[in-house]
């Protein structure tokens, strides 16, 4: 019955158009007075501020900023020249320049739409100049943004960590082999398309090679953030919250370099700052307080012996957990699909003895999937947004090539652990 009223009334609160955050708190009351005589709502305010003093959380807002940062110093423009002139030579060209390009701005960025939406503002321009296919074009930016959230440092990685009480800097460390790996095979995915069909892409720039050693300049300040930032924690010199300040402080630093530090920059900066934490924070505080209640109703611990009680196998139920977010991944926005399912999730997953940082890459997997599917694939939408054209039909027919490597790369971590494990 506890599940009938919760999902009934979360889909009429969503339906509604209530904003997720809104959704998840007032469910949490609507449980508490329904099922108990004990007012469990009262511990709202001592729940949200156990959550919003968690000294790790602190991280969000840093890697947000950090990212912002590096939008406006120019950063990303100059990346996605560097690899234009290494890679263009490669069937399909610019495509290619599109992944290699998200990947590492995605080591700074830590967000998957900010990646897509900051390559698809660079990129779209050459995709029109060179004649690319520009739904194929546009479905390797979706795809490569998501390489934001996989790579670190990675927003929801901190949310996962945060959630499950998990180390943050070994989930960080355990996404970099993953997702260079999903980046060589969306590279493998397009050279093939490209192959079997050459009118797709074209040989955007040739490049000779003093041109090409000239344009590494342009990658030293990104590896400069990324090996500040991972290189600190890697070595235990800073905890992930120490290493997002250093590497708010080498951003700026960066940005004055290149003359684009100015009010108006710092206030931009700030702005989208406050509101992408704003909303993280919001959906985590209300996550939280719901998770308090059902606990306290004994909800999780009935849904944990209720897959118990069915007897699979590990490995059976690792399989129909991972079905489960594929399909709530195309009806729930991700990171509300994170902080609704893992504190229910998490304590099974350590039951059947599945390592939990594992756990989390394969996690961050299936929302990328998420977030490049129909009909709430938030990359789909900001990608189409910044093509400015044409219909977004013909990203997702072209899209599901990058999902099957998505799926390809899952079952290789299932198949091989070690490749999320081998650097922790």
């Amino acid at each position: 019955m506890i599940w009938i009223v919760t999902l009934t009334v979360l889909i009429l609160f969503l339906l509604a158009s209530m904003t997720v955050g809104a959704a998840m708190g007032n469910l949490g009351f609507v449980l508490t007075k329904t099922f108990s005589t004990l007012p469990f709502h009262r511990a709202m305010g001592e729940v949200i501020w156990n959550v919003s003093s968690n000294y790790n959380l602190f991280a969000i807002p840093l890697y947000i900023m950090l990212g912002q940062l590096l939008v406006k110093s120019g950063i990303a423009q100059r990346t996605y020249r560097a690899m234009d002139k290494w890679l263009s030579w490669l069937p399909g060209g610019l495509l290619h320049a599109n992944i290699a390009s998200s990947a590492i701005f995605a080591a700074t960025s830590g967000s998957s739409v900010a990646t897509a939406a900051t390559m698809g503002t660079i990129s779209f321009p050459e995709c029109r100049r060179f004649g690319y296919n520009e739904g194929f074009f546009a479905a390797s930016i979706a795809a490569g943004g998501t390489l934001g959230i996989l790579i670190p440092p990675s927003i929801n990685l901190i949310v996962y960590g945060f959630l499950t009480n998990t180390s943050i800097p070994k989930l960080f460390v355990a996404g970099i082999v993953p997702g260079v790996l999903l980046a060589v095979l969306f590279m493998v995915i397009i050279f093939v398309v490209c192959i079997l069909n050459p009118s797709i892409g074209s040989d955007s720039t040739k490049a000779t090679m003093a041109e090409r050693l000239e344009s590494l300049k342009d990658l030293i300040p990104i590896f400069m953030v990324f090996i500040v930032v991972l290189g600190s924690i890697y070595t235990g010199l800073a905890t992930p919250t120490e290493s997002a300040a250093l590497g708010v402080l080498v951003s700026t630093a960066i940005t004055a370099y290149y003359k684009k530090l100015n009010w108006k920059t710092f206030v931009e900066a700030t702005e989208g700052t406050v509101r992408t934490t704003g909303m993280i924070m919001l959906i985590l505080f209300a996550a939280y307080f719901l998770n308090f209640i059902f606990l306290s109703l004994g909800v999780t611990k009935q849904i944990t012996d209720f897959i118990d009680a069915l007897g699979f196998s590990p490995s059976n139920t690792l399989f129909a957990i991972i079905c489960m977010y594929i399909i709530l991944g195309v009806f729930i926005e991700t990171l509300s699909m994170m902080a609704l399912t893992i504190p229910v999730v998490h304590p099974i997953i350590v039951s059947l003895g599945y390592d939990p940082i594992w756990f989390g890459v394969v996690m961050i997997l299936l929302v990328e999937m998420a977030l490049i599917t129909p009909p709430v694939g938030l990359n789909l939408y900001v990608t189409q947004g910044v093509r400015a054209g044409g219909s977004i039909r013909d990203i997702i027919v072209w899209i599901v090539p990058f999902v099957v490597a998505i799926v390809l790369m899952i079952m290789l971590l299932i198949k091989f652990p070690a490749l999320a494990l081998i650097l922790t």
